[in-house]
């Protein structure tokens, strides 16, 4: 029997209910279990927990941690800190734009990707660097990149 997401979101809120400050760590969870805060999953909280949706929209539009769309299976996160900005970060987004055919900070149609601009990952001495999921990649050049791309 398959779990639906009504039934995941009222686990949730189950376990902080009466407790105080439960906003941020229940959307955590809630977009931990369902990869993304929808309207509907807003409404859904709002009704259980007498938090109004504007409380909890400033809320998600004031975090960058939380997202209101899918993601991808795979994150490319493209540093673009002082060190990669000026050994060629700008080029190396725009070839990953290009080779996945998607718009700046996007996600394909297939959810394969999704395209974040950081402002640093910590390590400078690779500049121009990025990340996709937990793997570190650097010295890139735009090239470099779309061969990356297509290995995944």
């Amino acid at each position: 029997m398959k779990v639906s997401n009504i039934d995941i979101i009222d686990s949730i809120i189950d376990q902080f209910k009466g407790k105080d400050g439960i906003l941020i760590p229940l959307l955590q969870e809630v977009q931990n279990k369902l990869g993304y805060l929808s309207n509907d999953t807003v409404r859904h909280i709002a009704e259980r927990t007498q938090i109004t949706p504007a409380e909890i929209y400033g809320v998600i539009t004031f975090y960058t941690q939380f997202r209101t769309k899918p993601i991808g299976e795979n994150i490319v996160r493209v540093c673009h800190g002082t060190a990669c900005h000026v050994a060629g970060a700008p080029g190396i987004s725009e070839a990953i734009y290009d080779e996945l055919d998607i718009g700046k900070n996007g996600t394909t149609d297939d959810l394969k990707f999704t395209v974040e601009e950081v402002a640093c990952l910590g390590c400078c001495s690779l500049a121009p660097a990025m990340m996709i999921n937990d793997k570190t990649y650097g010295r890139l050049t735009p090239d470099k990149v779309r061969k990356i791309i297509s290995n995944y």
